[in-house]
């Protein structure tokens, strides 16, 4: 079994370098290498146009070393790559912002097979507490600091309007939220024991149109 010192290199690895090891997962279980015994740096570099350096010091920092000129070991890789990125752990989350945002999240049926599972979502609104989407209840806010305590929940993800967001992400760093991952289209003032990370789908939607429109 393929083994990686997760909490060593987690501190270690630089971030660009982290978040390119999902896209190589992704890449090595959808293409025609699941079939194959060996893959190659250079593989996965030429299809995913990176450098197969970077990519062979992308995968050192789990560990694992590949055969010369052969290759790494496809389920080995691919083993130690889920161990790594804690795929095959599951987090449960609670989300506060059930709108059309929160919601399209919680149909979304992808996170549990990288580890997230939001088991509750909560929100103010009155004409949707007491929903259901997915199978996650949908709860009054009011009740969000309790139920993090009673059920140890670490991580919060954030939903709402920007003009609640630093309220919201207030109200989870004081019930004991490890880290947040934020929607909100503003980034938030935290401590520096919470983990935030800002996922801005505006920016992401201007440098797009930005491009498409010089």
């Amino acid at each position: 079994m393929a083994t990686s010192k997760n909490k060593k290199n987690l501190v270690g690895i630089p971030e660009p370098s982290l978040r390119r090891l999902p896209l190589y997962l992704s890449y090595i279980k959808n293409s025609d290498f699941i079939e194959r015994k060996f893959i190659s740096a250079t593989h996965i570099a030429k299809d995913l146009n990176l450098d197969p350096t970077q990519v062979t010091k992308d995968i050192a920092y789990m560990d694992i070393i590949g055969k010369t000129r052969v290759g790494y070991d496809v389920n080995e890789l691919i083993e130690t790559l889920e161990d790594f990125l804690g795929y095959r752990n599951t987090n449960k989350a609670f989300l506060i912002g059930a709108g059309n945002l929160g919601t399209a999240l919680m149909k979304y049926g992808g996170f549990e097979k990288s580890g997230l599972k939001i088991i509750a979502a909560f929100d103010n609104d009155p004409q949707i507490i007491g929903k259901e989407i997915e199978n996650i209840k949908i709860m009054p806010v009011e009740k969000f600091a309790n139920l993090v305590s009673r059920m140890h929940i670490s991580v919060g993800i954030l939903t709402v309007p920007a003009a609640v967001a630093q309220e919201y992400a207030d109200l989870m760093i004081s019930c004991g939220i490890k880290a947040i991952w934020n929607f909100a289209p503003l980034p938030l003032k935290t401590n520096d024991e919470t983990i935030i990370e800002n996922t801005s789908i505006y920016s992401n939607l201007a440098v797009l149109l930005k491009k498409l429109n010089p």
